[in-house]
């Protein structure tokens, strides 16, 4: 997983993500795979058959409890490889003016958020996920009907903290500037929207912002 790095909190990883597919003006902010968490309850279970392949091996055991343990290792072997495919292949990507998520190695899905369509970016996490550094972060955006959940992330509150770091920085960086808000006014004072004095009053607030 991308552990969290010193400035803002996240960390590069190892950019899977196609920088060709990047906008102009886009930037690459961090590259976030699910916690090793994730990994844990088929490691343990691999571990725990082996170490009874092992004992069946040096205590001699019948050959049927030979052949069921081999069965047994050979399943959770393969369910410890498709966990750790599927750790992998998911990715949360954030770039300066979206959030990019990625499933699946051969076959894969993608969704995307545009930053400037977040509402909501909340960060959940219960008592043993706090111990392990480990969290739910909750999405909501414009357009769409439920919140979308990214569970057990590393250090959700650094990536919730970047996250609206980006946000700011998109907003501040989309201000329009003082001409086209003067073409805006101008358009609403001829149609009828601003009186005169409403648009003086807005024109001369625009000339005086820093």
């Amino acid at each position: 997983m991308a552990d969290m790095a010193p400035t803002h909190g996240l960390a590069l990883a190892g950019m899977p993500f196609p920088v060709r597919l990047l906008s102009p003006d886009e930037e690459f902010v961090a590259d976030i795979r699910p916690h090793w968490w994730y990994l844990a309850g088929a490691v343990s279970l691999t571990v725990a058959v082996l170490a009874g392949a092992v004992a069946a091996v040096v205590t001699a055991a019948p050959r049927p409890a030979d052949l069921a343990v081999v069965a047994a290792l050979a399943v959770t072997l393969a369910w410890l490889v498709g966990r750790y495919l599927r750790w992998s292949g998911t990715h949360l990507f954030v770039t300066t003016d979206r959030l990019i998520h990625r499933q699946g190695t051969v076959a894969r899905r993608a969704r995307e958020i545009p930053l400037e369509h977040l509402s909501d970016v909340e960060c959940r996490q219960t008592l043993w996920q706090r111990l392990l550094g480990a969290g739910d972060l909750v999405l909501e955006s414009a357009g769409r009907d439920s919140r979308e959940v990214f569970p057990w992330l590393p250090h959700p509150n650094a990536i919730q903290d970047e996250i609206h770091r980006q946000i700011e920085v998109h907003r501040v960086d989309r201000r329009p500037s003082v001409a086209e808000e003067l073409e805006r006014l101008d358009e609403l004072r001829r149609r009828g929207v601003l009186t005169e004095a409403e648009f003086e009053g807005q024109k001369s607030r625009l000339l005086g912002r820093p």
